[in-house]
């Protein structure tokens, strides 16, 4: 029987040529979100924030009032609610709470984006099978677009969502330049506290996945030295590269 995600998610249906996927993984403040928006926007493409459902969900489960660190609750959660993503367009998610399938959602575009919220994400998105599962409905969400390409950001996408996309990109800048990039955008903000607050968030994923070395057939962009509008460029170049090896390959 199919869960109730499937019949949530509202992105298309069958028939259409499989999109093209574009995996971008990088370190926090790498600038892949606002980077990845822009280069999805120019290329006619969708863009797929899988930061924003692990946030959805965690909005969810204390919705719920579900202990967040109780691993079968939340994979429970995941194969009972309903989650709606735009690909194109303004950012909008929408969840359908278990109790309430078949009723109108809660726009949660926002309340996803409380410090709040932010600071219980990682007690969700540690538990390898809230993350398959999450990983499931990520690449049916892609399946289902009806576009001609999708870029899907994240943690993750280029080694275990999506290792078989034909454009994988790995997204890095140096830690002094990530916080000088942070700091502008927060009003305020102390560099030196930022720096260190990158630095320790770095540590704490090297634990978990590499974000600085590449994986085989992963192209690195490291946009220490370029700007908004370059980063955005460098990502199409690849991109339009691999469009254009593919071409030639189903013209021989």
């Amino acid at each position: 029987m199919e869960d109730a995600v499937s019949d949530a998610v509202n992105t298309g249906g069958s028939g259409a040529a499989a999109p093209i996927l574009v995996a971008i993984d990088g370190p926090a403040g790498s600038g892949k979100s606002s980077v990845s928006r822009a280069a999805a926007e120019r290329l006619g493409f969708g863009l797929l924030d899988t930061g924003a459902a692990y946030r959805a969900l965690a909005w969810a489960a204390l919705e719920n009032e579900l202990d967040l660190d109780d691993e079968v609750l939340v994979a429970e959660l995941v194969e009972s609610w309903g989650y709606v993503t735009t690909l194109v367009g303004e950012p909008a998610i929408e969840v359908v709470l278990p109790a309430a399938i078949g009723v109108k959602g809660h726009d949660v575009t926002d309340a996803i984006r409380d410090p709040a919220i932010s600071g219980q994400v990682s007690r969700v998105s540690k538990h390898p099978v809230v993350r398959a599962r999450l990983n499931e409905m990520f690449r049916r969400i892609v399946a289902e677009s009806e576009l001609p390409g999708v870029i899907i950001e994240g943690r993750d996408i280029t080694t275990v969502v999506a290792p078989d996309a034909p454009v994988r990109i790995l997204m890095t800048a140096s830690p002094e330049v990530r916080a000088a990039r942070r700091a502008g955008e927060l009003q305020g903000a102390d560099h030196e506290q930022v720096l260190a607050d990158i630095m320790a968030r770095d540590a704490k994923d090297v634990l978990v996945v590499d974000f600085m070395n590449p994986a085989p057939g992963v192209t690195l962009i490291d946009t220490s030295d370029l700007d908004f509008g370059q980063s955005v460029q460098a990502v199409i170049d690849v991109v339009q590269a691999a469009q254009s090896t593919a071409a030639e390959e189903s013209g021989k």
